[in-house]
């Protein structure tokens, strides 16, 4: 009898890790970015984040959706990708009106494809205005639009794309495993932007280290899941990628903070 209470007990205790831990997936990748929300919605300076760990984790995860079509995982790495892809639109819109709202003098509207009605009221000017005015394909400004739609726009483009090609390749294994590779090797460079970003001001002003350590500690939990859980191979494989990308930022957060306290001192001596 006591060994039949056990077993319904480690049953039991099983379930409520397994549920924990799901739980802890879904809303766990959320939770690093709520800090830096706050951070930049409390200085209404977006300058120390860069949108392009949005670009990633948005392209990550779109991928990763439509890897589940082609070789089904759990459900709450599913969901996960659902509820993220929210939470960059969320950054995103946060980011573009702060970075609006900052600037002195309005600049040269940047957006990915114009709106019909945008393309009307373009045309329609005097005199006419010519088509480079009306889509704006200067590289140098990708993904560094000056209105949320266009950001949209450029997902949803790649979202249609990328379903397309899962349709008509989903028979092919090696089509199929190159997403599931893409979609994680993507996710697993999100802090790469923010790395080059920091190296390049020499400086981590701006950027919430509460978002990076939490960033380190949930990739922790992520690959460790992964493995536990025998996750596709690319997952937990890429999952050891992004931790160390991750020490590597909270690094510079020691190396560049060491570099500016004497300018600190000398700034209050009035040096």
């Amino acid at each position: 009898m006591d060994w039949v209470i056990s077993d319904e007990l480690s049953l039991t205790v099983g379930h409520l890790v397994g549920w924990v831990s799901a739980g802890a997936m879904i809303i766990g990748g959320v939770i690093p970015y709520i800090p830096q929300y706050k951070q930049i919605k409390q200085t209404q300076d977006a300058e120390g984040f860069s949108l392009l760990v949005c670009l990633a984790l948005l392209i990550a995860n779109t991928l990763r959706i439509m890897f589940w079509f082609g070789k089904h995982f759990e459900y709450p790495l599913l969901i996960q990708s659902f509820i993220m892809n929210i939470t960059m639109f969320t950054m995103i819109h946060l980011c573009v009106r702060v970075r609006n709202k900052n600037q002195i003098m309005q600049a040269r509207q940047r957006i990915f494809t114009a709106r019909p009605s945008e393309v009307v009221r373009l045309l329609q000017a005097k005199p006419p205005c010519c088509v480079h005015s009306i889509y704006d394909f200067d590289s140098k400004f990708f993904w560094n639009w000056t209105d949320f739609q266009s950001y949209m726009d450029c997902m949803l483009v790649f979202t249609i794309v990328s379903s397309f090609l899962m349709y008509l390749l989903m028979d092919y294994v090696i089509f199929v495993e190159t997403v599931g590779f893409l979609a994680v090797f993507t996710e697993a460079m999100l802090g790469a932007p923010q790395l080059v970003k920091n190296f390049k001001n020499k400086s981590t002003e701006g950027m919430s280290i509460t978002m990076v350590a939490l960033w380190t500690f949930g990739d922790i939990f992520k690959t460790a899941y992964f493995f536990i859980r025998e996750a596709p191979l690319q997952f937990w494989i890429c999952g050891c990628l992004q931790v160390s990308i991750d020490l590597l930022i909270l690094l510079q957060v020691y190396i560049y903070r060491c570099n500016e306290e004497p300018k600190r001192s000398r700034s209050r001596r009035g040096d």
